[in-house]
């Protein structure tokens, strides 16, 4: 933990609580480290509780806290920051956008060429430190701000540094992929209600389910497809509901859907 590192977040919404909750959970910084700021009381009141941290209402006082910024914003608001913190900014300060959407290209243009900038699409997991992270680095960002990037985010999950134009990418599949899969584990979960199971049991068992699948991924490094045969016996009760879900479509569907997100990330950030 670095006693130097000063964090601040311009917006205190679930995205921000999420991440500096992470950060103070993995030991990066104290709590005593982190502030927010958000106009609205109810999101510093949140953020407050969750992080145990301080909070404003002032961007500014945000700014000159911390050297580390993080803007969590909507992104129909991204403007209106940067034109607030523009003249405050120091070549001390490292702006990381989590903005759905924003280029760097906008956020330059808003803080000027020289402002050290970090383009993030984190996702929500990043509170029980089970983040997928992607990354860019604007033209003035320093090789110590990709490894400062790098490490904030590996801390709550894992993290890749990519070129900006996949970012759009990452948001359709990563970002957002957290609903999908929220969305598959309650349909699996009415599956197993529909089968008799009582309810928490059902859920309990889906989720449990799909978190052993996924380590299964990570850590044998096997082919997805290569996993699921070895779960499907010839005749056996696998294939005729793997039969089901392809007459459903399930497959195309998910694709459609992160392709869909994808390419509204790239609407907003137009």
């Amino acid at each position: 933990m670095s006693t130097k590192l000063t964090i601040g977040f311009l917006g205190a919404g679930k995205m921000a609580t999420a991440l500096a909750r992470g950060f103070v959970r993995a030991g990066l910084v104290r709590s005593g480290q982190v502030t927010a700021s958000d106009p609205s009381a109810a999101a510093r009141d949140a953020f407050a509780k969750e992080v145990s941290a301080k909070t404003t209402a002032s961007n500014a006082e945000v700014v000159k806290f911390a050297t580390v910024l993080v803007l969590a914003v909507k992104p129909d608001q991204v403007g209106g920051v940067l034109a607030e913190i523009r003249d405050l900014l120091t070549d001390k300060h490292c702006l990381i956008s989590i903005a759905a959407g924003v280029p760097l290209a906008k956020l330059e243009t808003g803080l000027g060429t020289g402002a050290r900038l970090i383009r993030v699409m984190p996702n929500t997991p990043a509170l029980v430190g089970a983040s997928a992270t992607a990354f860019a680095l604007g033209k003035a960002a320093r090789l110590e701000d990709g490894e400062l990037a790098q490490k904030l985010f590996s801390a709550v999950g894992v993290a890749f540094q990519v070129k900006e134009a996949l970012l759009d990418a990452v948001t359709g599949l990563s970002g957002s992929g957290p609903a999908y899969a929220y969305l598959f584990i309650e349909s699996l979960s009415d599956g197993g209600v529909a089968a008799g199971l009582p309810r928490d049991i059902a859920t309990r068992l889906a989720a449990q389910t799909v978190m052993g699948s996924a380590r299964m991924v990570l850590e044998t490094g096997l082919h997805p497809g290569v996993l699921k045969d070895m779960v499907t016996s010839p005749g056996g009760t696998t294939i005729e509901g793997l039969h089901e879900l392809e007459k459903g479509k399930l497959r195309g569907t998910v694709i459609s859907a992160v392709r869909a997100a994808a390419e509204k990330s790239r609407k907003l950030g137009a």
